[in-house]
Parts: structure tokens; sequence; C-alpha cells
């Protein structure tokens, strides 16, 4: 066993707002403190929490804002980079609904909007040691996702020119996290080209096995593609270096399914839900995650069409702790042994 699963954690992102106290991250860290949270994640792009350029070129900022954390008892369990690493690949069918997610100046411009994501991206990874963090979540982005579904027929070899073309984009990427000692932990999630195992094995071939190309483990997607999240753990628990705990439920009724027929979220066959009120087996994962020696954070992502975030937030902590699994460092059977004795080995095997 390596360790034991650290938290409770939460992600700051689906709570930052322009009110207190969602507003600062001296607030957020009080108030995340205050829900019984151990480790905050930072979303690298909310510039009201979390100046992302002045962190790659300040390791005295990055001591200040691990110093706020500190101060109301939390650590900083990682930097996430969703929205920017999303706009490393961009399909043009997406160019106007990404340019949001990117500076006015990038805007209608996609080479230009790469760039800035790919320089943020190399920021985010200075930060991150800067910071002494050893894993960043993020996003792969997607060339090939508007032929996730073969009608008409895809041409041969695009599928693998896309794959290609992905892992040239991140290879510089993956390479300066190398440097800074950091994994980056792809979240496994539909609408990127990462977003099951398949896919996440074929890019992890692109990239020829580069050891910082990792996951962040997030069940909740899995559920809505009904792919076994268990077994999963089982497949690719080396290649696990985060873990965003977030609920989901599938329904499928004789009107929709997987898809959900365009469906709003409340009334779609597959939903995020607040932790405890989805049908994510928890105990089963995270004694996957105790069997497999994972010791990184469990962090909360809320995310659901019902629940207040709040509420969401505050349950979510003793959920967490509640399914962290102190790791034993003995046999239950242990009483029963005895001190080795070689003779008696032999005697019992028959052996003389």
């Amino acid at each position: 066993m390596a360790g034991m699963v650290k938290g409770p954690a939460i992600f700051l992102a689906q709570f930052a707002g322009d009110a207190p106290p969602f507003n600062t991250f001296d607030r957020m860290c009080k108030w995340a403190a205050s829900l019984g949270y151990t480790g905050v994640q930072i979303p690298a792009w909310d510039g009201r929490l979390f100046d992302l350029a002045k962190a790659a070129g300040s390791k005295s900022y990055c001591d200040e804002i691990a110093g706020t954390a500190k101060s109301h008892g939390l650590a900083i369990t990682e930097l996430a980079t969703h929205v920017i690493g999303q706009l490393v690949a961009v399909h043009p069918a997406y160019d106007e609904a990404f340019d949001a997610f990117a500076p006015k100046e990038t805007h209608g411009k996609p080479k230009e909007r790469q760039q800035w994501a790919v320089q943020q991206m190399l920021h985010a990874a200075k930060a991150s040691q800067h910071l002494g963090l050893t894993a960043h979540p993020t996003f792969s982005g997607a060339l090939a996702w508007p032929y996730v579904y073969p009608w008409p027929q895809r041409a041969p070899g695009l599928i693998e020119t896309a794959f290609e073309e992905l892992a040239n984009r991140w290879k510089p990427i993956l390479n300066a996290f190398d440097e800074a000692g950091v994994d980056v932990a792809y979240e496994i999630h539909p609408c990127e080209d990462l977003f099951d195992g398949t896919t996440f094995e074929r890019f992890l071939d692109a990239v020829k096995g580069h050891k910082r190309c990792t996951i962040n483990y997030d069940p909740s997607h899995f559920i809505l593609q009904q792919l076994d999240y268990l077994e999963f753990i089982d497949i690719y628990h080396e290649r696990i270096s985060a873990f965003h705990v977030k609920d989901a439920e599938f329904n499928p009724t004789g009107r929709q399914g997987v898809y959900s027929g365009y469906a709003s979220w409340i009334d779609r066959a597959g939903r995020f839900r607040s932790l405890g009120d989805g049908q994510a087996d928890f105990s089963g994962i995270f004694s996957k995650m105790a069997q497999y020696g994972y010791s990184s954070w469990a962090v909360l992502e809320w995310e659901c069409c019902l629940k207040h975030p709040e509420d969401g937030a505050r349950e979510g902590a003793e959920f967490i702790k509640h399914h962290i699994i102190r790791v034993t460092d003995k046999a239950f059977d242990d009483f029963a042994g005895g001190a080795i004795d070689k003779k008696q080995i032999k005697r019992a095997l028959g052996l003389r």
C-alpha cells in the first residue's frame, strides 16, 4: 500500500462568484474550512481567485496563496485548467462557443487562441511547481468529437490523424510538466477526444507512453456513458493521479437513453447529482482506491440539476470523510499466527 486517500477537498470552480464569500480566495478558504474541508482545488482560469501568469513568474506569490490556504487549515490540492486545456484543440464547429473561454483579443482567431492556451498551460506547469503540487487536472480538447458516431462513414485515417495532431499539440506541454515534476491528469470526459479508456490508450500511444500523461478519475462521466467505472480503476490505477468525487444517475426510458434527446439537464436520462443522491458506488470506488494505494486527494466536484450548491458542498465534506478508508497496516488474521519457524514450515509441507 502506498498510502491513504487525502481529503475531503473541494473544487472551487462551481462555487466562485461575485458576491461574498465566493469572490476571493481568502473568503472561499474560510468558507470551505467551515464546512470541514481540508483541501481546495483552484480553478486557475478564475482571476477572482488566482493570477496564473503571476504564479508562474513568482514563487513568493505562490507562497502567499499557499499561506492563505494554510491560515484556514487547508492545503492546495491541485491547480486545474479544464477550460484552458479545452482550447489546446478545438474543432472549427465549436470555435464561436469556445471563444468565450479566451481573451477577447483572440476571438475569431483560432490560431491565436490556441497559442494563448498553450502559453497558459506552460504557466500552469510552472505555477504548480512553485506550489509544490504533483498533479494537474485538465481537459484534452477535441478535434475528432464531431465524428464520434460514424455516420456518414468516417474517412479512413481520420481518427488516426486527429490523435496524431492532438499528441503533437500536447507533447511540449507534457514535457514542460515533466520538467516541473507534475503529472497532467486528463479528465476523461464526453466532448473531449479522451472520453473513455480506449481513447485514453490511443492518446497514450500517440505520446509514446509519456510518464506525465495520467488521468483525473471522475465516475460521473462513466455512469452517463454506461461504462464500468470500477473496472476502469482496475485497468488504469497506475495512471490515476487525481480524483473528482462526483455523483450521477442514468435512468433510461422508452423515449431516451445515453444521448438524452437534447433534453435539458433536469429532463435527461443521465444527470449529474450531489454526492449520495446518484447511483455511483462510492464504497466500491474508495475501496478500489485503497486497494491500489491511491494516496492523493479526493476532491468534491459539485454539479447537480436539483440541489442547491451550498447544500451540496456542506453534505459533500462529510460524505467524502465517511468514505475515506484508513488503510490497515496489518492483516486481520495476524492474531492467529505465530513466529516464523522454518522447520515447522517444512514439516507442514511434508518436506524433510
